[in-house]
């Protein structure tokens, strides 16, 4: 460690690397601000803020008049993209097929494109969407946001029409014939924090959807994925 390096990061450094190796493992108690700077011999400022910056990096937790421990570590599920483009809600079909108990929130509203859509969307001049907002829940817990972006002429305007997106464009004669996916990794914004009730630290897997027929991309979504909860799994047929 250089010597003109935050003395804090002595301390962020080690635990870390004790986390990471499980030498501390989930659970287990982080040694109080007192211990630290006896053992590291750093201040208790230093102490304070790399117990901060490791509870920021969802490294560890802290409870009310207890201490703070090691984060557990979820087992992360398993999404399979593509698997059920058939059904009106894929991210579901496919949590449920694993034995997961799925439900889902949506409303939709009619917007003026913005600069981003309208290039996702190939669009020359002002147009009006429709958006849709999703909300996905497993037992009560938030697990997935989308937000989707079509024409007006295309939109489903009840649960009844609220079927798959590549039958109902097949409805106006529209034959999807590819589906690309974009996906980042990205801090979450407070409202995404706060809507999947994330723990600090926790980042989130951003998946930039468009659904084309031929050269003409019909629709676009953005969906966010608690990056703590989920690994993002494609099949390609070769």
């Amino acid at each position: 460690m250089a010597t003109s390096d935050p003395v804090y990061l002595r301390v962020v450094e080690d635990i870390r690397r004790q986390i990471t190796d499980g030498t501390l493992p989930p659970g287990a108690p982080i040694p109080s601000r007192a211990q630290l700077t006896r053992k590291y011999q750093v201040g208790e400022t230093a102490a304070r803020h790399a117990l901060r910056v490791l509870a920021g990096e969802g490294l560890i937790i802290g409870r009310v008049g207890s201490g703070h421990y090691v984060r557990e570590r979820p087992d992360l599920t398993s999404l399979y993209r593509w698997r059920f483009l058939d059904h009106p809600a894929p991210f579901a079909a496919d949590l449920q097929a694993q034995g997961r108990r799925v439900t889902w929130d949506w409303h939709s509203e009619p917007i003026e494109a913005g600069p981003d859509i309208a290039r996702r969307l190939r669009l020359s001049g002002p147009t009006t969407l429709s958006r849709t907002h999703y909300v996905f829940r497993g037992d009560g817990r938030p697990l997935q946001l989308a937000t989707s972006y079509e024409p007006m002429e295309f939109a489903a305007h009840s649960e009844e029409e609220r079927r798959s997106l590549v039958a109902r464009m097949y409805t106006h004669g529209i034959k999807i014939t590819e589906v690309v996916e974009s996906v980042h990794t990205r801090v979450p914004r407070p409202a995404e924090s706060d809507a999947l009730d994330l723990a600090a630290g926790v980042h989130v897997l951003h998946v930039e959807r468009t659904h084309w027929a031929g050269d003409r991309p019909v629709e676009t979504s953005d969906i966010v994925i608690p990056g703590d909860r989920f690994r993002v799994t494609y099949s390609m047929p070769v």
